[in-house]
């Protein structure tokens, strides 16, 4: 049974923070040593980062808050909220991202209405409330409220990737299905000031935003398959499960993203995709670049470098990754989504367009997936066959 992504969207918050301004903000606070004010002007610097999104609308200079919890535009201080401040922002803010991306998923799926969704998986790493994003989703687009619920929380960047292998599994035990994926992530809430070089480079990196995919098995003439579903891996690597890590403070949630994280990937890349192209014997021995895309996680620049280097992977194949790290940041489990839907937004090409993806997150933990791009002609050739084997 073939499962597919019907429509995939993406959600930013209205707020833009500019990487030069946020820099200068950051080097400039008091208690910074002469190291720390170095790490932070090269970290923000060298994140190939322009721009990112904030649901924290004090995080730049135009705000003018009248009690300020997070950045004081008037001394250009940072404040430390405590992690029920930052959480009661996630609640308030993150419902509207997880909302506005599923609203949009549903409404650009055609020939799905909200009342045929039969399962919803949320995700998130940045915050916690209940009745949670499911819940507020549930009520928000009118899906049926027996629809079955799951939430998948803390499990940090790679987390889309087992969110899409359940509904894959979902859809393949019920051919009737149809799940609606969303994952919502406000990084922006938890970031510091602090010579923890850590705490700098998530400073520079971390980023909000929030994507949702219909997904299903069920034969929709009216909507144009855009992915297929074909495999997913999961890989530990042996070592570097104190190089990246995610837990909770006083102060908000705390990242450990060790220097050494881009060496223990370099390291254990190859690896780590050997089961996932085990999978299809046509990409056996194939050289990595002969995969047509390639939509890796951009966990930083040089996690990029890293794996373009090691797969020798060209620099259109790194596309993708990079522009979504430089106009959007790394948002978690959101971001490896805008990579793939920034690969189906480009023009077809001739045969079948293989997708293999990835994202790496705490343990250390690579997460794999195998997809196929649909197009518009391949996806009218299956409807026929499709329809046939059902009837069969």
């Amino acid at each position: 049974m073939t499962v597919y992504v019907r429509s995939l969207e993406t959600a930013v918050p209205p707020t833009v923070l500019i990487q030069t301004e946020a820099r200068d903000v950051f080097a400039a606070q008091p208690g910074l040593t002469r190291l720390g004010s170095r790490l932070v002007t090269t970290c923000f610097d060298s994140a190939a980062i322009d721009t990112r999104y904030t649901a924290v609308q004090e995080l730049t200079m135009d705000s003018r808050a009248e009690n300020p919890l997070f950045f004081d535009p008037d001394t250009g201080l940072l404040r430390s909220p405590s992690t029920k401040s930052r959480n009661d922002l996630f609640a308030r803010e993150a419902t509207k991202l997880f909302i506005e991306a599923a609203s949009a998923a549903v409404s650009n799926c055609a020939g799905i209405d909200p009342l045929d969704i039969t399962h919803l998986i949320t995700v998130s790493c940045t915050g916690f409330f209940n009745p949670g994003p499911d819940y507020k989703i549930v009520r928000a687009l009118g899906l049926n409220p027996a629809v079955q619920r799951y939430h998948l929380g803390f499990m940090g960047c790679y987390a889309a990737f087992p969110a899409l292998r359940a509904a894959k599994s979902f859809c393949e035990a019920d051919p009737e299905a149809v799940v609606l994926v969303v994952c919502a992530e406000l990084c922006s809430l938890h970031v510091r000031t602090s010579n923890d070089p850590d705490t700098i480079m998530g400073s520079a990196l971390f980023a909000d935003g929030a994507a949702a995919a219909v997904v299903t098995a069920r034969e929709v003439p009216e909507a144009t398959a855009l992915l297929q579903l074909d495999h997913f891996e999961t890989v530990l690597t042996p070592v570097g499960e104190d190089s990246m890590a995610w837990n909770i403070g006083d102060e908000g949630f705390e990242m450990v993203l060790g220097n050494y994280v881009p060496h223990i990937i370099d390291d254990h890349i190859v690896g780590a995709l050997e089961p996932l192209l085990a999978r299809d014997s046509s990409l056996r021995e194939l050289p990595y670049r002969d995969i047509t895309h390639w939509a890796i996680h951009p966990g930083g620049r040089s996690i990029l470098d890293k794996v373009q280097s090691r797969l020798g992977l060209t620099d259109v194949q790194l596309v993708p990754a990079r522009e979504t790290l430089r106009n959007f940041g790394n948002m978690s489990s959101a971001t490896v989504l805008f990579v793939l839907k920034h690969i189906l937004d480009l023009p077809p090409q001739d045969g079948d367009e293989r997708i293999c993806s990835m994202a790496f997150g705490p343990g250390l933990t690579v997460e794999t997936g195998l997809f196929t791009k649909v197009s518009q002609a391949l996806a009218d050739d299956r409807l026929p066959d499709e329809a046939e084997s059902s009837l069969a």
